[in-house]
């Protein structure tokens, strides 16, 4: 069976906030960005079909997006952190503000933004 996902996933961990509609009570970080979608590590995942408003929170500008999750998978509480790939896949709708900025962050590699980030202080 061939993998069907897109190989180009840029490896981030960026605090998000995200729920239906204009509800973002839930707060998590994501794991991987891609230019099509993102994983969201969280407890509290929300069912396959279920459109999501995701707002990222990196640097001044909010990245705001929609996004349909795709696949969930729960875990319980206690075991959240034991479980590698415990959360949500998203695939991206449409954005709201912030695309580029989006892009941007999938193009670049973690190791070397946190150079960058060296060097500006």
């Amino acid at each position: 069976m061939s993998d069907k996902r897109d190989k180009h996933r840029t490896k981030k961990r960026i605090a998000l906030q995200f729920g239906i509609g204009s509800d973002l009570q839930r707060r998590a970080f994501s794991e991987d960005l891609s230019p099509m979608g993102m994983f969201i590590k969280t407890a509290n995942v929300s069912n396959p079909n279920t459109v999501l408003r995701i707002e990222l929170l990196h640097g001044e500008q909010v990245i705001s997006l929609d996004a349909r999750v795709m696949w969930a998978k729960r875990v319980p509480q206690n075991l959240f952190h034991l479980v590698k790939k415990s959360g949500m896949g998203v695939r991206i709708i449409r954005f709201h503000s912030g695309q580029q900025q989006y892009l941007d962050l999938c193009e670049q590699p973690f190791h070397a933004q946190r150079h960058e980030a060296r060097l500006h202080v």
